[in-house]
């Protein structure tokens, strides 16, 4: 079987300071999306900018919590708690698995 686009796993940040209930309800929402829509091809890593305070300028990261689309290109940033999925799904160009 062959697809237009061969699938590329995602590599998402999601940039919080502390684990708040703002930082708690970003990563909920961005794993139920990726669960729902990337069929299991993606990595979600958790950057606590209080642990790693030199990050928030060396990856202009202005607000907390910020989620980050690394791969695929190009780069992307969301900001907040990412609770509406349908501007998360634009905002990160994300399309959903195609036969699931």
């Amino acid at each position: 079987m062959s697809q237009d686009q061969s699938p590329e796993k995602w590599i998402l940040y999601l940039y919080i300071a502390g684990m708040t209930r703002t930082a708690e309800r970003a990563l909920a929402n961005i794993q139920k999306i990726c669960q729902e829509h990337l069929d299991g091809d993606y990595s979600i890593e958790v950057i606590d900018l209080l642990q790693h305070p030199s990050l928030a300028e060396d990856r202009q990261i202005f607000a907390v919590p910020t989620l980050v689309r690394q791969l695929p290109s190009p780069l992307r940033k969301l900001i907040g708690d990412l609770a509406d999925s349908e501007k998360v799904l634009l905002g990160l160009d994300m399309h959903p698995v195609v036969g699931k």
